[in-house]
């Protein structure tokens, strides 16, 4: 195999899969700093909790409530279990796993930018523009085809 044979279906590949790579990518990050779920006074936008529901359960529904999972206590339990809980998680993260998660954010709009690079370079520079536009339409396509229908 040849590298321009190489380089052509890397091209290919890439365009087929770069939709899900930036959308897997963008879901990602909001989940490093839990934007995807509710939270205190936080409510996340309804849209971007249906797309952390495709990242991590493959649907576009509504999103599962928390509360309906936890086994029922009563109202003062619950309050002092949450209160408990939110502080265990504020002394569990450490600087390390914040800067992790910042590191982490920082890769993922990299290759977000990365993949818009690559789209561009195989939009303009394929020999086949057809192929390279089909295949590019088939990747952004072919996921939501197969939301909409499940």
């Amino acid at each position: 195999m040849t590298k321009l044979t190489v380089r052509r279906w890397h091209t290919y590949i890439g365009l087929l899969a770069s939709p899900s790579v930036i959308f897997f990518a963008l879901t990602g990050a909001t989940q490093l700093f839990d934007l995807h779920e509710p939270h205190g006074d936080y409510h996340p936008p309804l849209l971007m909790e249906k797309l952390s529901a495709v990242h991590k359960d493959q649907v576009f529904a509504q999103p599962h409530e928390h509360d309906a999972e936890e086994p029922q206590h009563s109202h003062a339990q619950a309050g002092q279990s949450e209160a408990t809980k939110d502080s265990a998680d504020e002394e569990q993260e450490h600087a390390g796993t914040l800067v992790l998660k910042w590191f982490f954010l920082l890769v993922a709009l990299g290759l977000c930018v990365s993949s818009c690079l690559g789209i561009y370079l195989g939009l303009s520079q394929s020999r086949s523009k057809r192929l390279a536009w089909v295949l590019f339409a088939a990747g952004c396509l072919i996921p939501v085809t197969i939301l909409v229908l499940s």
